[in-house]
């Protein structure tokens, strides 16, 4: 797996940085959001639990994946903006912590 920053956008406003990436994967298959997550952190020199993956999309038949992640620059940032669900799919909060909301009937 070889992760390529292809654009890099600060946002000083939040606190971070926006990354879009692109992850050649041939003949494997599409990695996960904490593997992804661990590696953008190496690159950008952070811990693993400022770095929070929004999305990773398979591009057909190709064996490569684009996505798009926020890196903050402190913990504070990231428990202020992100979602709770967010936080929970990335592993930075329990799972069990995060409850979604109810349906009304």
């Amino acid at each position: 797996m070889k992760i390529e920053i292809t654009n890099k956008k600060e946002n000083p406003l939040q606190d971070r940085t926006e990354i879009h990436f692109e992850i050649d994967h041939v003949g494997g298959t599409t990695p996960g959001r904490n593997v992804v997550a661990e590696e953008i952190a190496k690159k950008e020199k952070t811990k693993r639990d400022l770095v929070i993956v929004d999305s990773i999309e398979s591009v057909y038949g190709i064996g490569k994946s684009k996505g798009y992640a926020k890196v903050y620059k402190n913990k504070k940032s990231v428990l202020e903006y992100e979602p709770a669900y967010k936080l929970a799919r990335n592993g930075i909060v329990d799972e069990n912590a995060y409850k979604p909301p109810e349906k009304k009937e």
